[in-house]
């Protein structure tokens, strides 16, 4: 099963965006743990977090090459664990 992708997205004051999904599902993700460290340093200058958009694939992207995977966002909005959303062969069997 593919994820779902986002379709919209918004910035919002403290590091924080809106986003909507495929699905209908939208909402808040707080991603001010990420302010500051790494290549999410460029988020501290004026303006760099506000030109956040969707990229080919449903990442969200900023200036300077930096991305978010849109599935860990979804999963960090839903609270739903990733075998919630994924299927897949599942386990296999013990015996050879």
């Amino acid at each position: 099963m593919a994820m779902v992708r986002p379709v919209e997205v918004r910035p919002l004051a403290g590091y924080r965006i809106w986003l909507r999904y495929q699905d209908g599902t939208e909402g808040e993700v707080d991603l001010s743990h990420l302010a500051g460290k790494g290549v999410f340093v460029s988020w501290e200058r004026e303006g760099v977090f506000a030109k956040v958009k969707l990229g080919p694939h449903g990442q969200l992207e900023w200036p300077g090459d930096v991305d978010l995977c849109p599935d860990a966002l979804y999963l960090k909005l839903t609270g739903k664990r990733p075998e919630d959303v994924f299927t897949g062969p599942g386990p296999t069997g013990g015996h050879a």
